[in-house]
């Protein structure tokens, strides 16, 4: 693990408990830009969160990321997952009751990882430099069905 991992473990100045993120859990779909994204949370049991994440696009080539939430050192990560690689840690840097924020400022793209609700809707979004530049992706999600689809 790197020094900078490192010291954002340490840094933290008091953990949260998992279970202060059980508003991420839930089946959320999101419908937009031609592509179908479906995130599948577990609630909090056993001091971790499960989570997979599926893309469908125009093609209907599906992609897949596994993620997942638990303790790394004295504080909650987000691991992810996407294609089969190796896992990337990123430290919880910030949590209020509707909101997480997991940040690795050695990784290549995104360095955060930013979650946030507001009743029936969850926003997702990744952000960070990519070659340089400031570069961001988001998603806002509904709270829908286990295995619902979006509208053909």
């Amino acid at each position: 693990m790197s020094t900078a991992l490192l010291t954002a473990l340490v840094l933290q100045s008091s953990p949260t408990p998992i279970e202060d993120l059980s508003w991420m859990s839930g089946y959320w779909l999101s419908c937009e830009g031609g592509r179908e994204v479906s995130d599948t949370w577990s609630d909090p049991r056993g001091g971790l969160m499960a989570g997979v994440s599926v893309t469908v696009g125009r093609s209907s080539q599906g992609s897949l990321e596994f993620m997942r939430i638990w303790p790394v050192g004295e504080t909650l990560a987000f691991l992810a997952q996407p294609s089969g690689v190796p896992a990337t840690v990123f430290p919880l840097i910030e949590s209020s009751p509707n909101r997480a924020v997991f940040e690795n400022s050695e990784h290549d793209f995104p360095q955060r990882v930013i979650y946030s609700r507001e009743g029936d809707v969850m926003t997702g979004r990744i952000e960070g430099l990519a070659n340089g530049q400031p570069q961001s992706m988001t998603w806002t999600y509904t709270t829908a069905t286990l295995n619902s689809r979006c509208p053909a």
